[in-house]
């Protein structure tokens, strides 16, 4: 059977053409797939490819949660495919995180919203920090330690030589639970405390530690445990 073609299709149905006619921004999330995916396989379009991916996963924040090995098992989606995907949802986390530094952080909402552009899919345990100035500006946003699917590893000497480096007035502590239930646990209770006296020793102020679950977060400033 002859390959299907996108350029066969009317052209006011073709994605590119369609990103050039009405804009990006006015594209179906099945269209801007399509246009990094670029070819389909056999009787399947591009087009046909991202209607099928988005089926399987429902979303495009459950697609950028996938791994080069998740996306492969799509047909007509390879390694080079998968690469570019991935890259195309880095860049979009990337440019997030510039537009989000220098913003001034004056509750734990304003560091939530920082935190979900850093933590937003992640299928491991992240712990990073906020690097704030004396006027709680954002300097800066380092990550501490990735963990497995379920715990991260903190070292508090490495996350205070780093704020030390950025010559931090103030850190916020946050890491994400895979899980989706930004609950804290017992050892993230006792890892905070510890953190917090350290940073009363080296005149860091510990503001806050806010755990980021699925559509949700935890302060636990605003729970008056720190």
């Amino acid at each position: 059977m002859e390959k299907k073609k996108i350029k066969d299709m009317p052209k006011y149905l073709r994605p590119r053409e369609r990103g050039l006619d009405v804009g990006m921004n006015n594209l179906s999330d099945q269209e801007v797939l399509a246009i990094i995916i670029r070819c389909g396989y056999r009787e399947h379009t591009a087009l046909d490819v991202s209607v099928n991916l988005l089926h399987k996963y429902g979303s495009l924040k459950n697609i950028n949660k996938l791994t080069v090995e998740d996306l492969c098992k799509i047909k007509g989606i390879g390694k080079d495919k998968s690469l570019m995907l991935m890259a195309a949802f880095e860049i979009g986390r990337r440019s997030t995180i510039e537009k989000e530094h220098k913003k001034q952080i004056l509750s734990s909402k304003d560091a939530s919203i920082v935190l979900e552009s850093n933590l937003r899919g992640l299928n491991k345990e992240h712990f990073l920090i906020l690097i704030l100035n004396t006027k709680n500006f954002l300097i800066g946003i380092e990550t501490i330690s990735i963990g497995s699917l379920n715990s991260s590893i903190v070292h508090p000497r490495e996350l205070f030589k780093t704020a030390i480096n950025k010559s931090a007035a103030g850190i916020i502590l946050a890491h994400n639970h895979p899980s989706g239930d930004a609950t804290p646990s017992k050892e993230d209770i006792e890892v905070t405390k510890r953190i917090k006296n350290g940073g009363q020793l080296l005149g860091i102020d510990v503001i806050d530690h806010i755990i980021i679950g699925d559509n949700c977060y935890y302060s636990f400033k605003e729970e008056k445990i720190i």
